[in-house]
């Protein structure tokens, strides 16, 4: 017989079910922002924290203030305008430009994004198996996604892909709570506003740039539409949960790119420790925790990289074959808008899933330089992404006046195009200069 008294079960039931309720609405921000820390945010961070300490941290504060606003207007648009148009059906009736624009980019960036995801992900694998075959590690990444993409048994894998990323995770967490950061550096360097002198292999503003370009001009952010869809997320009464949802996701990505900025910046910039490679991340966590550190950070890290490469395959194509069935209407009327009926998408997922293996061979750049590099490139369609988003989330034929930006979104989108085109063009200065 229970000893709890009617009285006192019948008043937990309510809280339980708050609190049941109360999970259920976070787990989709926990799966966003999961997503997101993909290697782009670790290397950056850790690079940028190893190298130069916490002098450009403004750079991140600044990131993550616009990856929040630019895909909440994103969310808002396709939630509330008033002919149940698509993030991207709102940016093709601005100009077909810009559909050719995003079927180009979101062609060239799933190549790229996957390339160094893959390439990571094959060397973490093969560390793992203390084997010196990178590049057969990778493929076989690539056949294990091929294989479990789009099938049930994936849901599962990926629960526990997530899982072992959270224990990475809560270990850099712990790491950046025990080196005992420096508040008033990070203070001093999230309202600094400057650029220190180059120090290391990569230098500060294109580590800048790469900062910049993996949080706030990933080309990633468009697919948060599309899983607002699979989720049932399509109208404006969903507006409050959808922002609510952004907002933990992005509170959590603060926290996990703060602490990983730390490491860098209180354990491995004073050891002499440069992010060249994946293992000398690794360094930071093995040095605190011993050996079991080490397989922690390279498990998490596979972890990391087999789900955002499983997840891009699955998100790319359906972004790209869209894009093709805005340029060619005729694609949408005979194959509807599921766009796995369309053949090409079949093709797009094997181009975004297949041919960034010719990164991992031999005599290609190695993992840091090119996840640096191609985030630095997000940053070319900064200023297209957000100027076409400025103008159609303020036209008044679409959207009601409650649901168009504020003064604050609009000033937040100009300086987003501005900060791209500033940062384009100083880092074309520095290369060819």
């Amino acid at each position: 017989m229970s000893s709890v008294p009617p009285v006192a079960q019948a008043a937990a039931a309510p809280a339980q079910n708050r609190l049941s309720r109360t999970l259920k609405l976070l787990g989709p921000g926990i799966i966003a922002v999961l997503s997101w820390l993909g290697a782009g945010d670790l290397i950056t961070s850790s690079v940028a924290g190893a190298n130069y300490g916490y002098a450009m941290m403004w750079v991140l504060a600044v990131s993550l203030l616009l990856r929040y606003l630019i895909v909440n207007i994103i969310a808002r648009f396709q939630l509330c305008n008033n002919k149940g148009m698509s993030i991207l059906e709102g940016y093709a009736q601005l100009h077909p430009v810009f559909a050719w624009f995003l079927l180009g980019y979101a062609l060239l960036m799933g190549h790229l994004m996957n390339a160094y995801m893959i390439k990571g992900a094959g060397e973490s694998l093969a560390m793992l198996l203390k084997v010196d075959y990178p590049l057969l590690c990778s493929i076989f990444v690539v056949l294990a996604v091929w294989m479990l993409v789009g099938r049930s048994i994936y849901s599962l894998i990926e629960g526990v892909m997530k899982a072992l990323l959270a224990i990475m995770t809560l270990a850099f967490l712990a790491l950046a709570v025990m080196s005992g950061p420096d508040v008033g550096g990070i203070v001093q360097g999230t309202i600094g506003f400057s650029i220190p002198a180059n120090e290391g292999v990569h230098g500060a503003l294109l580590v800048a740039v790469s900062v910049i370009g993996a949080v706030a001009g990933s080309v990633a952010n468009f697919v948060h539409p599309y899983v607002m869809r699979q989720k049932g997320w399509v109208g404006p009464q969903h507006k409050r949960i959808q922002r609510n949802d952004l907002l933990f996701a992005v509170f959590v990505g603060i926290i996990i790119n703060l602490a990983i900025w730390i490491v860098g910046a209180e354990i491995l910039r004073p050891n002499g420790i440069e992010v060249n490679t994946l293992a000398d991340l690794g360094k930071a966590l093995e040095m605190y925790f011993g050996s079991i550190g080490w397989y922690v950070f390279f498990v998490g890290v596979f972890a990391t990289l087999f789900a955002s490469i499983a997840g891009k395959t699955t998100a790319f194509p359906m972004l790209i074959t869209d894009a093709l069935q805005h340029v060619r209407p005729e694609r949408r009327e005979r194959y509807g808008k599921e766009f796995h009926k369309d053949p090409a998408h079949r093709w797009f997922l094997l181009f975004i899933l297949v041919t960034p293996l010719i990164w991992s061979f031999p005599g290609m750049p190695d993992f840091v330089t090119l996840t640096i590099g191609v985030s630095a490139l997000n940053i070319v369609g900064l200023p297209i992404i957000s100027l076409g988003l400025l103008i159609m989330s303020n036209q008044k034929s679409l959207l009601p006046k409650e649901y168009r930006n504020n003064w604050f979104e609009n000033i937040a989108l100009f300086f987003a195009t501005g900060l791209a085109l500033w940062v384009a063009f100083t880092l074309a200065l520095e290369l060819f200069a």
